[in-house]
């Protein structure tokens, strides 16, 4: 099983195109840099794609889509309470449900959240599987942390 770990922002400019998938998925790219054969916006494949697309649904808060106030991970409400385990559990159902609901095209393995009170920090692993390469896992981190 080969792992693909995501290190923030870096890991979602790579093209990773599966050889052994039948159908590449593609996003535009978020950044909007423009391609230099089209002079169109750029464009993330297969991989990529998924990874970004968890990332903004883990990020996203609820009610901030226009149209669609219900998808959202709402992670950023959990910054501010006591980090218990009955918080780990709210926060890790929630992510769930989200990438269920509005990413159909990853599996969820696993959801692992480490904390950091000294730095008032969370890093939140989650590792998924493609729905058309289920033996692959594939993991995105995303790191939360209070500002003030």
């Amino acid at each position: 099983m080969a792992t693909t770990v995501n290190y923030g922002y870096d890991d979602a400019q790579i093209h990773n195109e599966s050889p052994r998938s039948t159908f590449i998925y593609k996003d535009l790219n978020l950044y909007f840099t423009k391609n230099p054969l089209s002079s169109d916006v750029s464009k993330v494949t297969d991989v990529q794609a998924i990874k970004r697309s968890v990332r903004n649904l883990i990020l996203t808060k609820q009610g901030e889509r226009l149209f669609h106030p219900e998808i959202g991970g709402n992670v950023h409400t959990q910054l501010f309470n006591l980090f218990t385990p009955i918080v780990r559990v709210e926060l890790q159902d929630s992510i769930a449900d989200v990438i269920e609901h509005y990413e159909p095209r990853a599996q969820i393995q696993e959801i692992v959240i480490n904390d950091d009170f000294d730095n008032n920090q969370l890093n939140i692993q989650v590792r998924f599987a493609l729905v058309n390469e289920p033996n692959e896992i594939h993991e995105v981190d995303v790191f939360l942390n209070r500002i003030r």
